[in-house]
């Protein structure tokens, strides 16, 4: 018997084989920073194995404790339905497993350190931020939090890297579309137009945001996240907290002072106890601690009037 947590990367999957390879490529990352950690994969769809049978064999091989990180850059569908499920079914089977579910990767200061990172492989040289202005192409998603989110990171990530403009821009479910936010940053005047791919493995979507940069001729167009040298410490980032605007970086995208060292490690929401079977009208002996919403947009409400 282990009481060592050993991580379980949950990935979505894909029919498309660079999406299994770069979920391996970003494991083997993961185990080369931290040697002593056991790290395994499943995948909710489409690939093996899946997240069941992996919960399976651990417990079976005497695996106690396990923390399942979503490889996810937001809180969508996935995160709050999805997951959740999969995992409080395998606990209802698995009495003697306790898995504590993690939040999603981002926002991160490292994401965003990768994606810079991306742009400079992609040609973009580091001078270049204040002329050039960047659309932030995530997959897309129907959930308004989601895409709230994905618009707060344009906002703090031009503040932070000091860019001309970012535009956020989605290839489903949501407006606008990659090449219309490019056409709209060169109606503007801006002289340079990046695409920053937010996605970490190729498919179906980034290739659709790789096909907009093109047809609205974009300057560059970086590569998606993939196993980026920054991943394993989004990985290994697990500690509880609330997210917080990202701080300035001076001296490169990936050189991060003590302080903002300290503010990433504790942007992760503080976990809460949810058992199998909870709100499905039966109870389970396995458990799941999946992390507490993160706090809403911050919005300015007047107080209410205390006139009788």
């Amino acid at each position: 018997m282990s009481t060592r947590p050993t991580l379980l990367v949950i990935a979505h999957g894909s029919r498309d084989p660079r999406h299994a390879a770069t979920v391996a490529a970003l494991r083997a990352r993961v185990r080369k920073r931290r040697p002593g950690l056991r790290v395994e994969v499943g995948y909710l769809d489409f690939n093996a194995p899946r997240v069941p049978r992996v919960l399976e064999r651990l417990s079976a091989e005497g695996v106690r404790n396990v923390v399942a990180l979503p490889l996810l850059l937001t809180r969508a569908f996935h995160a709050k339905s999805d997951i959740p499920g999969v995992l409080r079914e395998a606990a209802a089977r698995l009495p003697l497993l306790t898995v504590h579910q993690a939040d999603v990767l981002g926002p991160s200061l490292l994401l965003t350190g990768a994606l810079e990172r991306r742009l400079e492989e992609a040609g973009l040289r580091p001078g270049d931020h204040r002329s050039t202005g960047v659309v932030l192409a995530s997959a897309g998603s129907s959930d308004p939090e989601a895409i709230a989110v994905i618009a707060e990171i344009a906002r703090e990530w031009r503040r932070t890297a000091d860019w001309c403009a970012v535009r956020p821009a989605f290839a489903s479910a949501s407006l606008p579309r990659t090449a219309d936010a490019v056409r709209e940053l060169r109606a503007e005047g801006v002289q340079r137009v990046a695409v920053a791919p937010y996605v970490i493995a190729p498919g179906f979507l980034p290739d659709r945001i790789a096909a907009g940069a093109r047809e609205a001729r974009a300057d560059i167009l970086a590569p998606v996240l993939g196993a980026a040298p920054n991943w394993p410490g989004c990985c290994c980032a697990l500690r509880p907290g609330r997210p917080g605007p990202l701080p300035r970086r001076r001296g490169g995208a990936d050189r991060l002072s003590d302080t903002d060292r300290h503010r990433l490690a504790a942007a992760r929401p503080a976990p809460r106890l949810i058992r199998a079977g909870q709100g499905q009208g039966r109870s389970g002996a396995g458990r799941v601690r999946s992390p507490s919403p993160p706090a809403a947009p911050r919005v300015r409400r007047r107080a209410p009037s205390r006139r009788p």
